[in-house]
């Protein structure tokens, strides 16, 4: 017994200093003077609630750069909240003139976190559609592109079947149309392992805990999986900060509430071809949790959709090489604007724009 306390002693202390990825020089320091005072910036656009039946959803209107193309909603991954989309990757959007308005699913953030749930009475994932509608209602938002990662991919197509009249693109990251289904590929056991255990270290952080350990968890875990862009330390601070303070960090029962509202969910495969918005899907080769033939069968099965298949991209977000990701959806946001605005020009002047 003495000696399995000894190796089970001898384990903790390997956990607690066995680092993982090195965070950038100086973070403790900037960690240490961003939470000495008040945070703030980190909402800066228009934000509010939206009433989803007896749902609470929150969400923030950010405003473009110049004139407005057009609305961009951003549906988030599986139990994440809508503060964790990239900033680099707003600014982008929001640079090429497009509004973003990002919220947060039930169960996330500062929308209600369904205290009541039970797998017995479950929400699906049209439920969590009519969530995305409810928040364009109280912005009075007619039409959108829809950009959805992973879940939020799941949730986007739910909003095209049942709404195509609000819905100008589609952008399809990492996801697909049944994840359940028996004949595609299964999550790659091996990768995620490998995965797991190169996470290992980021549990010191929550063995150890407080806030500076919380952050710097979910700090190494940027620096892990985030790409090949160095991870802006002040920025990143100030929004995980604010999330534990005003938003209680991650619910973890978002997380199993998700899953089960996709395994409630009809496949959507048959469904498919009645989608006519025009849509990108973007997979990774490396995607160890979806693989990549859940893309290429995505893509196949919506008549007006093509694809961008990621090299060495896995289901992490945001991808390697984030600016040609961004330029690509861009371009196919502005696409689907310029083709808005011919269809709406009388013959006459659609006849001297291709002069």
């Amino acid at each position: 017994m003495l000696a399995s306390a000894a190796s089970g002693l001898a384990g903790l202390a390997a956990l607690l200093t066995w680092r993982g990825p090195r965070l950038p020089p100086g973070t403790g320091r900037t960690i240490a003077r961003i939470r000495a005072g008040p945070v703030t910036g980190v909402v800066s656009g228009t934000s509010g609630y939206a009433r989803s039946g007896g749902v609470r959803i929150w969400y923030e209107s950010l405003p473009p750069v110049g004139a407005e193309r057009g609305v961009v909603l951003l549906d988030s991954s599986l139990g994440v909240g809508s503060l964790f989309w990239p900033p680099a990757f707003l600014r982008g959007l929001a640079a090429a003139g497009y509004r973003v308005v990002r919220y947060d699913h039930r169960g996330t953030g500062a929308s209600s976190w369904m205290t009541g749930w039970s797998r017995k009475h479950p929400y699906s994932l049209i439920d969590m559609a009519n969530d995305a509608i409810a928040v364009l209602d109280e912005l009075r938002v007619d039409r959108i592109h829809v950009v959805g990662l992973s879940l939020g991919g799941f949730v986007a197509q739910e909003v095209a079947l049942a709404h195509p009249e609000r819905v100008r693109s589609l952008t399809l990251m990492s996801t697909s149309a049944d994840p359940t289904d028996p004949s595609m590929p299964g999550p790659r056991t091996w990768p995620l392992i490998r995965s797991a255990i190169a996470g290992f270290p980021l549990l010191r952080y929550r063995l150890l805990g407080g806030e500076t350990n919380r952050v710097k968890e979910l700090l190494t875990g940027l620096v892990a999986h985030g790409g090949d862009e160095p991870v802006d330390v002040e920025e990143w601070t100030r929004i995980i900060l604010y999330d534990l303070r005003e938003r209680h960090g991650l619910n973890l029962r978002a997380l199993l509430q998700h899953q089960v509202a996709v395994a409630v969910t009809r496949s959507r495969y048959h469904l498919l071809a009645g989608i006519t918005a025009p849509t990108l899907v973007i997979h990774g080769n490396a995607d160890a949790l979806l693989p990549i033939e859940h893309g290429h069968r995505l893509a196949a099965a919506i008549p007006s959709a093509r694809g961008l298949w990621l090299k060495d991209a896995g289901h992490p977000f945001p991808y390697p090489d984030m600016p040609m990701v961004t330029a690509a959806i861009t371009n196919h946001l502005d696409a689907a604007h310029a083709r808005l605005r011919t269809t709406r020009q009388p013959a006459s002047e659609q006849h001297d724009t291709r002069k």
